[in-house]
């Protein structure tokens, strides 16, 4: 079995893939502080909860956009699960080109996006992925990568919002019924809700005009489902897209070995 795990901004996704089969998603609020024995006790669990075995797990990949979190996620796979992880970053056989000016600065996230989405729907093709920042990443037929846009996440702009308005309430994200407001909570609803739907709309047509041609369109992450809600735009609704992507990488790059000092800790157990 394959350990996914795709750590974000807010959340680590943790995943279990048994060939064809994703057999547990798990997911815990990210915290580069947290030690690779606080994800073994949770992690293990869930897993023994779920009817799987860890010693059944053969291979680990990494995606994340916290470097901080890296060194113990390394760790956890390495001391607990007995295999070195594979981590995703831009030197990697991704089965594509990346033309961007400095491909290392590109968050593995959206090239996992690009990755995925590509294999799934071809091209050229633009994926908006709703997480803590709101990415479009942009991919042509042949699958190379050309850049994007971020902008600040749906959540992100809410407490915003509510820090620099002293008389502001905290919201909560929801489609309004109407766009005219007749009181603050209402009002401020219908602004975010459909001001980022103006956004979304607005920058996916200037992508397509810049890029000169009819491209296909897909949404992942956690608001994507109630975003497509407004806007005929959105055409396909990913959820797992960026863990598909770690394990098509996975399957295109050789299994790492495990640091020497720990193999032969593991033969003497």
């Amino acid at each position: 079995m394959l350990l996914v795990v795709d750590a974000g901004n807010t959340n680590v996704v943790f995943a279990v893939r048994d060939q064809d089969t994703w057999r547990g998603t798990w997911r815990i609020r990210t915290d580069a502080q947290r030690t690779s024995d606080e994800y073994a006790v949770w992690l293990l669990a869930l897993i023994g909860h779920s009817g799987l075995r860890r010693e059944d797990v053969e291979a680990a990949v990494i995606g994340t956009v916290v470097p901080a979190a890296l060194y113990h996620l390394r760790r956890l796979c390495r001391e607990w699960f007995n295999v070195e992880p594979l981590v995703a970053r831009a030197s990697l056989d991704w089965g594509f080109e990346i033309r961007v000016d400095n491909p290392n600065e590109v968050g593995a996230d959206r090239l996992l996006n690009a990755l995925s989405g590509h294999k799934r729907f071809g091209g050229p093709l633009i994926v908006v992925d709703f997480g803590t920042a709101t990415t479009f990443d942009v991919v042509d037929k042949t699958g190379a990568y050309l850049g994007g846009v971020i902008c600040p996440g749906i959540n992100l702009s809410l407490e915003a919002l509510h820090q620099a308005a002293a008389r502001l309430p905290r919201i909560g994200i929801g489609r309004p019924q109407s766009v005219i407001g007749r009181s603050t909570v209402p009002a401020m609803q219908s602004g975010v809700y459909w001001g980022y739907v103006g956004l979304i709309e607005g920058l996916l047509g200037r992508i397509k005009a810049e890029f000169g041609g009819p491209m296909k369109v897909v949404a992942t992450g956690g608001l994507a489902p109630l975003f497509a809600e407004g806007t005929m735009m959105i055409e396909h609704i990913e959820p797992d897209l960026t863990l598909d992507g770690l394990r098509m990488l996975a399957a295109r790059n050789p299994v790492p070995v495990l640091p020497r000092e720990r193999t032969r800790l593991i033969e003497t157990e």
